[in-house]
């Protein structure tokens, strides 16, 4: 297949391991799909690595199209050449071919431009390659003066050789091996500098650190090129690529201005012209640009770490919830959730006003617990959230009525969604953010994928990076979890439906509508009913589906339909059903899994199946731990330094962890106080979600701002 060698070698993946995951790419499968159920063709090839092969391609492919348009440009405008041809054809990154083909690019009108006009171009060619002049020296001026020539608008020798310089500057410009060494230099040696726009300093405080800033461009970090970026945009700074000019123009001599060159002085003058107003602009255009992708990249990459890690928190489980979305002058609602996230009752409750309605709000949730059997409740971390954890906490409910806090970020956006509306039309925007409260408790991936992950609070700067590719890069995130943990068709909301291998929304919709309609699967085959689910929907989406209480036990486990037969052929030779084979170890000990290999059936496939045997179904996600903050801790007033609070990380980012200790704001843990050692990476140390101890190092109340560290004394 078409770059698989190219690609192999990029990646230090096989060959063979990259044809085959590129074929079945190529054939409709998806990532999850290929990583769980094609190990034997791709050796056993994680997502992250069939992701890159994905990716790699389509920028490949991308290549070929541009390729293919400049030959075709080319060929139109009878420009092309064979050793051009061969150029173009073999480039390797879109820089390298429009370098190639910048000179045959159709201009704009440039000095060079009307330089041509007025005949100067062979005078351009005597003075930078000697053509048409006799070896034995060169005379500009002489060789000038012959161009001179009033009605084409040269009046003079000084002009003619002005316009020649023009043309030269863009030749030089144009070079491709010129702009090749020119980029590598700038991209290791230039920096990046910021500084504040006169006049702008009060309105651009939140730049500060950045009104006199220079960084290597080599290795300035994502979240400084995006807020520098960002205070550019806002017209706060000024950035500039500086800083190898010097060395930039000693190359470009070295290269053009030699022994053989036939007027140096006139070539050294038009590559000090051509350097300044044409190559160093270009330069730092470009050097931006890399900086602006490797910075989108980084911001990209930890955003998707984040958004993983908070799709995969522990679920408390199907329990009964009775969950609170608080406020104080407007109330706090109440919703009571059945074991399957059904909404059963809403209600509004004034524990903040007085104390007769605080009284009163206390009998209404011991009411409420009582009737509905409440086994958890769910308190939305906003305005008025640790209060009102207080307010419950000091009630005398029943033992089992656990109170936890739950991040609702990006509630609201939801209840004013149309998924929202659609789902409860006839509720207010209360009900529906008190809902997602207490159903993100019990099941946060199935809540959280009705939300644009941009709105859930993890992301770095993610309206500042390439939207498109962050759209991608999270919708793999999903997907990769939600197949991850597997769907039960009978339960799942079309949304989480979408996002199973081989689904998408249209077939998420009419999977729902055909269970509306006709009740319950009651085993995998019967979405074969479903309209348009054809096979190949089918093989791609039916192992990451569920159909727990199914005649046949493994709808229930990770077990692919197409595996059905292999474990039925091991009940056979065990002489036991295959529900005793998935409910006794012995059994499965006692299998020589070699005797069940075939041309597809390997033994990492037949691994998998007696892991998914053991437990199916299983669930990858850690075990739910009901967590609590300090008792007493509820505004940043009530900090001091030197603290030491429990607390559960927010957002990771390139320069340390954000961390809410239950202040309505989040501190700080700078990547320098995450650990007694040198930490590089903030990741290394803390993902989102983990409860972690921090300690209190200052409050800043006037800017909002607390320091936290999580260093051992």
């Amino acid at each position: 297949m078409e770059h698989s060698e190219k690609i192999a070698r990029e990646l230090g993946i096989p060959e063979g391991r990259v044809r085959a995951a590129a074929a079945l790419l190529a054939d409709g499968a998806t990532v999850p799909f290929i990583a769980r159920y094609r190990k034997e063709a791709t050796g056993s090839l994680d997502e992250v690595a069939i992701g890159a092969i994905r990716d790699r391609l389509e920028e490949l492919a991308e290549l070929d199209k541009r390729k293919g348009a400049i030959l075709r440009s080319l060929e139109e405008r009878e420009l092309l050449t064979e050793e051009l041809k061969e150029q173009l054809e073999a480039a390797e990154t879109l820089a390298v071919l429009e370098d190639l083909y910048l000179p045959y690019r159709p201009k704009r009108r440039t000095r060079a431009t009307v330089a041509r006009e007025k005949g100067l171009e062979p005078l351009a060619r005597m003075l930078f390659t000697g053509e048409g002049v006799d070896s034995a020296g060169l005379d500009p001026a002489g060789q000038a003066a012959a161009f001179v020539d009033g009605e084409k608008g040269v009046e003079t020798v000084e002009e003619a050789l002005a316009g020649a310089r023009d043309i030269i500057a863009e030749w030089i410009s144009e070079d491709a091996s010129a702009r090749a060494a020119l980029r590598e230099l700038f991209l290791a040696k230039a920096h990046l500098t910021s500084r504040v726009i006169p006049g702008k300093e009060e309105g651009g405080a939140r730049y500060r650190d950045y009104y006199e800033w220079q960084e290597p461009v080599r290795s300035a970090p994502s979240h400084r090129v995006l807020a520098m970026r960002r205070g550019e945009r806002e017209g706060f700074l000024m950035l500039s690529v500086t800083g190898c000019e010097e060395e930039a123009l000693r190359l470009l001599r070295d290269r053009f201005v030699n022994a053989a060159t036939p007027a140096p002085e006139e070539v050294a003058a038009a590559v000090e012209d051509g350097a300044a107003r044409l190559l160093f602009p270009s330069m730092e255009t470009e050097v931006r640009v890399t900086l602006k992708e490797r910075a989108d990249a980084e911001a990209i990459r930890v955003f998707s770490e984040n958004l993983r890690q908070l799709l995969l928190a522990p679920p408390l489980g199907q329990k009964s919830v009775l969950a609170i979305d608080p406020g104080f002058r407007t109330g706090c609602k109440v919703v009571c959730l059945d074991r399957q996230g059904k909404l059963l009752h809403r209600d509004t409750i004034y524990p903040h006003t007085s104390k007769s309605q605080r009284d009163e709000a206390g009998r209404t949730i011991a009411d409420l617990c009582e009737r509905y059997g409440v086994e958890a409740v769910a308190v939305g971390n906003g305005t008025a959230g640790r209060e009102t954890e207080s307010f419950l906490k000091a009630l005398d409910l029943p033992r089992r009525v656990q109170t936890i806090s739950v991040n609702e970020s990006g509630a609201s956006i939801y209840s004013a969604s149309a998924v929202a509306r659609e789902e409860f039309p006839d509720e207010d925007v209360t009900v529906r953010g008190a809902v997602s409260i207490g159903r993100r408790l019990m099941d946060p991936l199935a809540e959280l994928v009705k939300i644009d992950p941009k709105s859930i609070g993890v992301g770095q700067y993610q309206h500042d990076v390439d939207q498109p590719a962050l759209r991608r890069a999270l919708d793999d995130v999903v997907m990769s979890c939600v197949n991850a943990v597997g769907v039960e068709v009978n339960t799942a909301s079309a949304q989480l439906l979408a996002y199973v291998s081989g689904l998408g929304p249209a077939l998420a919709k009419a999977i729902v509508s055909y269970r509306n309609e006709n009740g319950p699967f009651g085993a995998r085959k019967e979405l074969m009913k479903v309209p348009r689910l054809g096979p190949k929907a089918f093989e791609q989406s039916a192992g990451f589906l569920r159909i727990r209480g199914s005649s046949n036990p493994l709808d229930g486990s990770a077990v692919h339909p197409e595996s059905y037969p292999v474990v039925e052929a091991m009940a056979r030779d065990a002489r036991c059903s295959v529900a005793d084979l998935m409910g006794d170890e012995g059994l499965r000990k006692n299998m020589d899994l070699r005797r069940y290999v075939t041309e597809k059936t390997g033994l990492p496939t037949l691994t998998d199946i007696m892991a998914e045997l053991a437990r199916p179904g299983r669930d990858p996600r850690e075990e739910f731990h009901v967590f609590a903050f300090a008792e007493g801790i509820e505004r940043m007033e009530d900090l001091r330094p030197g603290m030491r609070l429990p607390g559960i990380v927010t957002n990771v980012t390139a320069f340390g962890a954000f961390v809410d200790i239950g202040v309505h704001q989040d501190g700080l843990v700078h990547v320098s106080q995450l650990a007694n050692r040198f930490v590089k990476n903030a990741a290394e140390v803390v993902k989102v979600h983990q409860q972690v101890m921090v300690t209190v190092l200052s409050i800043d109340l006037a800017r909002g701002r607390i320091s936290l560290t999580m260093k051992n004394e």
